[in-house]
Order: structure tokens, then C-alpha cells, then sequence
């Protein structure tokens, strides 16, 4: 039955992911365009300018996919990588007392942002892949004047509707 369950749960997020998967196989790091990316994965949620003159290109998967892309293209406007940053490392990196700014540049779009008032927090959750393959979500509580006040993981609630 667990079994039946994962793959309901994880078939659509493969299908989701297919464009992903084959841009990831498809482009060339130096030689493909950021013309070819767009084509490939489509329009990007955010564009971050990186200092260097490159610039980051934000996919999200969100709400129901468990994977949110980074893709760095140099100054001169060439491929140099892509990133799932919803990985077990990058949410290492999260710290009490960073901002909803330096989290949503290191993590990208939530799935879900709720507000608690009884404990005053907003929190940002993010689907992804966690042990066992179970999809679980990361959440990052801010105090209300957004700094990250604390972390937790919880399963994800649409895998127990499953």
C-alpha cells in the first residue's frame, strides 16, 4: 500500500520534472545559450544579478513539485550550471537569524507561506524529496519582522491525502 502511495504521489512529479530533466541533459555548460535554457525550462521566476555580471535564473516547481532549479548564466549570456537547491546540504545552510531575502536566494519560492498569530511566525514551507523518499517539508519559521527564528521538517500533508 506505502508503495502504491509514494508512486501516486511521485509519478505526477516526474512528469512535472521531464523538461527539467531533459534540459539537464541537453545543455552545455560554456556553449549553450540563455536563449536555449529559456526555451527548454521557460520563463523563470526570478532573475538574480550576481555581482560577477552573471545571473541566476530562479525555477520553481512549487507548490506541488519538489525541486526549485538555479541556473547561473555568465555576463556574456552563456549556460554554466543548473541546481536543485532543495537538497539535504542547502537547508544545512539555513541559520537562525537570516533573512526572508537571504533564504528565498539560497532556497527560492516556498510552496506554501502560512501566518500564525498565536505564535507569531510566518512560516515558508518547501516540498521536497526527504529520507526514505518520503516528500517531507523543510519549514523555515521567521519572527514576524523576518528573521529566521527557527527550523523544522515535517511530512508533507498532501502525501497523507494521497
Amino acid at each position: 500500500m506505502r508503495l502504491l502511495r509514494t508512486l501516486s504521489f511521485l509519478l505526477p512529479l516526474l512528469l512535472l520534472s521531464g523538461c527539467d530533466y531533459f534540459a539537464s541533459r541537453t545543455l552545455e555548460p560554456g556553449v549553450s545559450t540563455e536563449k536555449e535554457v529559456r526555451a527548454l525550462m521557460g520563463r523563470p521566476e526570478v532573475v538574480w544579478a550576481e555581482e560577477n555580471g552573471s545571473r541566476v535564473l530562479e525555477y520553481p516547481r512549487a507548490p506541488n513539485g519538489t525541486e526549485t532549479y538555479m541556473v547561473t548564466i555568465d555576463p556574456a549570456g552563456k549556460f554554466l550550471s543548473m541546481i536543485n537547491v532543495l537538497t539535504q546540504e542547502r537547508f544545512e545552510q539555513i541559520r537562525p537569524g537570516m533573512t526572508r531575502d537571504q533564504v528565498r536566494r539560497m532556497l527560492g519560492k516556498p510552496s506554501e507561506i502560512q501566518f500564525f498569530s498565536l505564535s507569531k511566525e510566518e512560516v515558508w514551507s518547501f516540498r521536497h524529496v526527504g529520507k526514505m523518499s518520503d516528500p517531507d517539508m523543510f519549514n523555515v519559521h521567521f519572527t514576524m519582522d523576518g528573521i529566521v527564528k527557527r527550523l523544522s521538517i515535517t511530512r508533507d500533508p498532501q502525501y497523507d491525502n494521497a
